[in-house]
């Protein structure tokens, strides 16, 4: 019996992580496999960080296989060809006279990046359209009193709009992460940008054994397809990035990147944060428990929902403008 075509979407625009920036040295060159295709990424010597299509337009070289970088440019292992971020072929080491094509714009495609919040992100668009709204910076990751990072990163068969609309499916917290529904309290939709809060209280149990009862408060914005952020404040103050980026339309890479204020690594305040994340990223209730759901569920364009399963089609209807070619079949419904 065949496999069912999982996703009728393609794959979604936008900006998206494709390294960390510390990971990412002067001079080096990187293989990547994202959005359907190979790419290169690479580091000038002035540090400016470029990505580029693997090939070389001359005879086909894999730029990540012997690729050196030479000044602003990556340099061909095959015939020296030398291209910049742009895409421009900037020097041809035995030729005469540049090719008329190389004279008339550039000849690789490049990928519009920036550096914000530890990661490099990439800007992908079906079409090569030019960004049309800014990554969000959050000071947590990059300046003083937060702690080191705390990343964890899955591989799967999925896709983003799978991941991110765990986000409003509330009636899968009780049975997939052992807590009661949540409610996905207060939402606002801007354009590219989702915004929701939620506030509530849970118990904690002190060493003396007594339970405390805690006002908990989740801030969440979602900034495309590929940026999410959450600050979680309560008996731990958590800032957390959730990264989805496409490597093939059914073929996902998800990281969740922590961090909170910063202590010395053997203080409860500090423990007591790494536990939260632990549980946040991992097996018993956290996201562990989704992967296996999101691997092997299809997706479906209309499901029967009932009064308790959140607002999924608002979402859906949300995620929809960071599509190329294809549209929610929205007909008969309410938002």
């Amino acid at each position: 019996m065949s496999k069912p075509n999982r996703f009728p979407m393609p794959m979604p625009f936008g900006w998206f992580f494709v390294h960390f920036s510390a990971d990412l040295k002067v001079g080096d060159v990187k293989t990547l496999h994202y959005f359907g295709q190979e790419s290169v990424l690479f580091r000038t010597e002035d540090g400016t960080p470029a990505m580029l299509d693997a090939y070389c337009p001359h005879q086909g070289a894999h730029l990540g296989f012997g690729g050196e970088v030479a000044g602003d440019a990556i340099r061909c292992p095959f015939h020296g060809w030398e291209y910049k971020a742009d895409g421009w072929c900037k020097h041809i080491p035995y030729a005469t006279q540049m090719p008329p094509k190389c004279k008339e714009g550039p000849v690789m495609k490049s990928f519009p990046l920036v550096e914000k919040n530890g990661v490099i992100w990439a800007w992908y668009h079906p079409e090569n359209q030019e960004p049309w709204f800014e990554v969000m910076e959050h000071d947590e990751f990059t300046q003083p009193g937060w702690c080191k990072p705390y990343v964890r990163d899955w591989r799967f068969a999925s896709n983003p709009q799978e991941i991110a609309e765990n986000g409003v499916d509330v009636a899968h917290f009780r049975f997939v992460h052992k807590m009661n529904a949540v409610p996905e309290g207060h939402t606002e939709y801007d354009g590219h940008i989702r915004r929701s809060a939620a506030d509530g209280l849970s118990n904690h149990t002190l060493p003396d054994g007594t339970v405390k009862e805690i006002k908990r408060t989740i801030r969440t914005t979602q900034n495309g397809a590929g940026q999410k952020f959450t600050r979680i404040t309560g008996a731990v103050e958590l800032a957390m990035m959730v990264l989805a980026t496409p490597i093939e339309a059914d073929d996902v890479e998800l990281r969740f990147i922590f961090t909170w204020p910063d202590a010395a690594e053997d203080s409860p305040q500090y423990q007591a944060a790494l536990a939260a994340a632990k549980i946040t990223s991992g097996p018993d209730q956290g996201v562990e428990n989704d992967l296996p759901i999101w691997q092997n569920k299809i997706y479906r364009s209309k499901p029967i929902l009932c009064d308790g399963d959140g607002p999924v089609y608002r979402f859906r209807k949300y995620f929809e403008q960071f599509y190329i070619g294809y549209k929610m079949d929205a007909a008969n419904i309410k938002f």
